[in-house]
């Protein structure tokens, strides 16, 4: 089976068709991408600019729109991998797709590129708006704007394993996918800065790769800082890559091999 036809078969027809098809879904699915960004525009420009303080003189919209538009690559893309894994577990079906030619790495990898798909129509579209409601963007960052993303992408993806590999053990439960789909808007630098949460978690927001991330996003794409401005988030970004991954990737190959091993694989 090639790689293109284990594309077409995860983001086509097992991601796209499907997602498509429950109409209803798919439609509360695109509000939800578009209403947040007018209900913190609005909380912005009722503020005014206590509500910008510390962000550097920039405009609150354009802070919020580049956090909403990347949050999701970390949230939608860990919770994607989980869901896809207990979904797979109530049909009884996972056991064939671990087993097929694509194997369990192969599983995982082709299931994070439908929430990597789905929510780069997410970022375009809040990105859109965006620039409908104001914002500037600069194309002299695009390229450390690029670096920084791709990495975000990686460290996600690392994030994903590990989630998959607690629904592989606990069936039910996931507290990865849970802080990350929960917290990272509150921690993660999304919708207003590190600098406004209180002391005893500011620690813990740095330990999280997209509070990096966006502030080298924000850098990049509305001050058009390159590599040199951007050069200590590109490294944090890249040690966060290093440790994700592997530690990802190993954590999900563990897990499998136990539930294969005490025969609880397409247990739910």
């Amino acid at each position: 089976m090639s790689v293109l036809s284990k594309l077409y078969a995860y983001l086509y027809l097992r991601g796209f068709k499907v997602w498509i098809s429950y109409k209803t879904n798919a439609a509360l699915t695109m509000l939800s991408w578009i209403i947040p960004v007018f209900t913190y525009y609005f909380t912005g420009t009722a503020l005014g600019n206590r509500i910008v303080s510390g962000l550097g003189g920039g405009s609150y919209t354009a802070f919020v729109v580049v956090g909403l538009a990347f949050q999701g690559y970390v949230s939608s893309t860990i919770t994607t991998v989980s869901q896809r894994l207990r979904n797979e577990q109530l049909y009884g079906t996972l056991e064939y797709y671990v087993l097929s030619p694509s194997g369990v790495l192969g599983f995982l990898t082709y299931s994070s590129l439908w929430g990597f798909a789905l929510n780069s129509v997410n970022m375009a579209v809040i990105l859109a708006i965006g620039f409908g409601l104001g914002v500037k963007y600069s194309a002299s960052g695009i390229a450390a704007a690029l670096i920084i993303f791709v990495l975000l992408l990686l460290t996600s993806f690392g994030i994903a394993a590990m989630s998959g590999a607690v629904v592989m053990i606990t069936k039910q439960g996931n507290p990865i996918a849970f802080f990350f789909s929960t917290f990272t808007a509150l921690m993660g630098n999304t919708v207003f800065p590190v600098t406004a949460l209180p002391w005893y978690l500011k620690d813990l927001s740095y330990a999280i790769p997209l509070t990096w991330a966006l502030q080298g996003l924000r850098g990049s794409l509305l001050e058009g800082l390159s590599f040199s401005g951007l050069s200590n988030i590109i490294y944090v970004m890249l040690v966060f890559t290093l440790i994700t991954v592997p530690l990802g990737l190993y954590l999900y190959s563990k897990a499998f091999d136990k539930a294969r091993k005490d025969g609880t694989l397409s247990q739910y």
